[in-house]
């Protein structure tokens, strides 16, 4: 007869035994690793480095914008050791628009485009470019160079050629001229249209498209500099009062780590051969810093055109 004790001792070894059965079987299942080889995990998605998005607004036509900043984005890019996008839209309202949602790091825009942003969305101002030592620019008014026209007051009934519904010096300023004259464009003008950039504004004038446009100076010098023609087929007839620049912005939302980096690499620019270049494939001398005062003298014919810009 088998004692309990016997039982017990019979049922122990038998248990050990299946639980040594069963590692031994796991551990041959088991996958062997060898820690010796090692490679990179692949990237994935999130690990991807995300670019810079720089929008640039059509104070010259799409093309002309993505060659003349390519050297910029491209010095912007080793410095920054990520990839640079360059974001266009038609109107300036657009880009202030991608800057409030955030949409982009940075921007070059209008100064009546700065003006409205830092009254709505506290735009932020990051530099400006400094241009044959100032930080100013006009708008002229130009015709064609056969013209007779010597002053606004000229081409009335004629066809004239805005640029953008926001520029200072494609819109404000020959509106302020008709206001002068107890008129609105609309009253004094036989036509007008919007070309959305400055040089097709003095193309259209120099191609007998428009009788008259009222365009950036800076972007005049600098498409007369390239193409010849245009000025030989257009005169400038009257100059503004000074403006100051357009500058380079920011959203209010961009850390200020980043925007510090941003400002420290546009005003050493200047100082790198690299960079050097690059500021003069846009005919710029330097990246400056520019005090918000800067713009008054837009906010004051901002207040005299009244809400004509904003249509």
């Amino acid at each position: 007869m088998v004692s309990k004790w016997h039982l017990c001792a019979a049922l122990m070894v038998i248990s050990v035994m299946s639980l040594t059965g069963c590692m031994a079987t796991r551990a041959e299942s088991l996958p062997y690793v060898d820690l010796s080889q090692r490679q990179p995990l692949p990237a994935t998605a999130a690990a991807q480095v995300v670019p810079l998005r720089v929008a640039v607004a059509a104070v010259i036509s799409p093309k002309g914008t993505a060659d003349s900043y390519q050297l910029l984005f491209d010095y912007l890019s080793l410095k920054l050791d990520r990839p640079v996008e360059l974001v266009q839209r038609r109107t300036y309202a657009e880009i202030n628009d991608l800057i409030e949602r955030d949409e982009v790091d940075m921007a070059f825009v209008c100064t009546s485009a700065y003006v409205i942003g830092r009254r709505d969305f506290d735009m932020q101002l990051l530099v400006a470019p400094q241009v044959s030592g100032e930080t100013l620019y006009f708008s002229w008014l130009i015709v064609p160079a056969d013209s007779a026209a010597k002053e606004l007051a000229d081409l009335r009934g004629k066809t004239f050629a805005f640029t953008d519904p926001w520029s200072t010096s494609g819109r404000m300023y020959p509106t302020s001229l008709t206001q002068a004259l107890g008129e609105t464009p609309e009253t004094f003008f036989g036509r007008t249209f919007f070309t959305y950039s400055h040089d097709d504004a003095i193309r259209a004038v120099a191609n007998g498209v428009a009788d008259g446009a009222a365009v950036d100076s800076l972007v005049y010098q600098f498409a007369v500099a390239r193409e010849p023609w245009l000025g030989e087929r257009t005169q400038v007839i009257r100059r503004s009062q000074a403006f100051g620049m357009p500058p380079v912005v920011t959203s209010p939302h961009v850390r200020p780590q980043v925007r510090a980096r941003l400002q420290s690499i546009l005003l050493a620019m200047a100082d790198d051969p690299d960079g050097r270049e690059a500021l003069q494939a846009l005919d710029i001398d330097r990246f400056v810093v520019i005090e918000d005062v800067a713009y008054d003298s837009v906010r004051d014919l901002e207040m005299q055109v009244g809400t004509l810009v904003l249509e």
